[in-house]
C-alpha cells in the first residue's frame, strides 16, 4: 500500500493492475526454413489496443530461433541457410547427440546461436519495426514441427 497526500493508494492509479496481454501462436512448419510472423504478430498487437509498448515474443524450443531480418529479399535467407550449412553442418561426426537425426544437434547450436527471442517496440498502436524488417520463425529441422510461440504485450 503506498501512502501520499493524506492518501492511502494501492498500486499506481495511472497504470492498470495488470497492464499485461499474453497468448500462444502455433506455427506448423514444413521443415527447414523461415517462416514470417509479422503479419500474425502485428494483428495482434493491432487488436490489444496498445498505443505505446513493447511486444516480447519468445519461442519455446530449442531447435528452431526467432530472427529479426531483411522481408523483402529471400536471397538474405538463401545466405543465411548456406551460411549455417557451412558453419553448423549437419551429420558432422563431432557431434555426439544426434538422436533425432543429423540435423539434431546442429539444429540446437544454430537455435543457441540466432537466439530464441525478440522484444519489438509498440508505437502508434503497430509494430515499431524498420522498412526491411519482419519478424521470422527460423526452423532449423528437415522436417515439419508444431513450433510454439509465447507473445506477451504490455503497454
Amino acid at each position: 500500500m503506498l501512502q501520499g497526500g493524506g492518501h492511502n493508494l494501492v498500486g499506481n492509479p495511472l497504470i492498470p493492475m495488470n497492464p499485461w496481454q499474453q497468448c500462444e501462436l502455433e506455427i506448423k512448419t514444413g521443415g527447414r526454413g523461415f517462416y514470417d510472423l509479422t503479419s500474425m504478430v502485428g494483428e495482434l498487437v493491432s487488436d490489444s489496443g496498445i498505443e505505446v509498448g513493447l511486444c516480447h515474443c519468445f519461442v519455446r524450443h530449442t531447435s528452431a530461433s526467432l530472427l529479426i531480418t531483411e522481408n523483402s529479399d529471400p536471397d538474405v535467407h538463401r545466405d543465411l541457410e548456406n551460411y549455417f550449412l557451412k558453419q553448423v553442418p549437419d551429420g558432422d561426426p563431432v557431434y555426439l547427440h544426434d538422436a533425432e537425426g543429423p540435423d539434431d544437434m546442429p539444429a540446437h547450436i544454430r537455435s543457441m546461436w540466432t537466439g530464441c527471442s525478440h522484444g519489438i517496440p509498440i508505437q502508434n498502436g503497430r509494430l515499431a519495426l524498420g522498412t526491411w524488417q519482419g519478424l521470422y520463425l527460423w526452423e532449423h529441422r528437415s522436417r515439419p514441427h508444431n513450433r510454439k510461440v509465447l507473445i506477451s504485450l504490455t503497454g
